[in-house]
């Protein structure tokens, strides 16, 4: 198999169980983890130093809570190590080496060492030449889709998996509960707007 068919399949993979309830236990199991204990179950001391580091500068704490916070990079470990097999592994751990090796021929250090401005320089690199996800109507793509590479594909597992925090869904976002309460009786003026679908 080459490397654009693995990267093809493990986007598709993850692409695939994106909507799972697996994804959500695994997530919600984050939220437990004591940060000082975090042992990462498949990456190895330098890899998961270098998705924390990716996951603290796409998403730093602000007046809000940033990716570390709600254990994104936890969870993108669990990922790794629950539902990718072996081949779609072998391809992270390729992926993650490529990555600091294009840092270190560019700054002259790996991602985590980088200053911010050397992560920013990355980032906007990556951003400029790599592709993009295809355009979709209602959740599904259209017209060609290329792979995306392993920065866009971590980058949008990092943004999903800290948008589907229970701190950031309850705390940061607007929150209506599904159902809500029920309430029958109460004047037209307080209802407001129409709901839009």
């Amino acid at each position: 198999m080459n490397r654009r068919e693995a990267l093809k399949k493990s986007a598709m993979a993850l692409g695939a169980a994106a909507g799972a309830p697996t994804l959500l236990s695994i997530l919600q199991s984050c939220a437990k983890q004591d940060r000082l204990t975090w042992t990462p179950e498949f990456l190895d001391e330098d890899q998961a130093k270098f998705i924390s580091s990716f996951v603290d500068f796409l998403l730093p704490k602000t007046d809000t809570p940033g990716g570390l916070d709600v254990k994104s990079d936890i969870f993108i470990d669990r990922i790794y190590a629950r539902t990718y097999d072996e081949a779609g592994q072998k391809n992270v751990i390729a992926e993650i080496e490529k990555f600091n090796n294009d840092c270190k021929s560019k700054y002259g250090k790996v991602f985590a060492e980088l200053s911010a401005e050397d992560k920013a320089a990355c980032f906007r690199d990556h951003e400029a030449n790599t592709a993009k996800f295809p355009k979709g109507v209602w959740g599904s793509a259209v017209g060609p889709q290329e792979p995306v590479g392993y920065y866009r594909g971590l980058k949008s597992s990092v943004l999903w998996s800290y948008f589907s925090s229970e701190e950031i869904g309850k705390n940061v976002l607007s929150y209506d509960p599904i159902p809500g309460p029920y309430q029958g009786c109460i004047p037209l003026s307080d209802v407001g707007k129409t709901w839009s679908l």
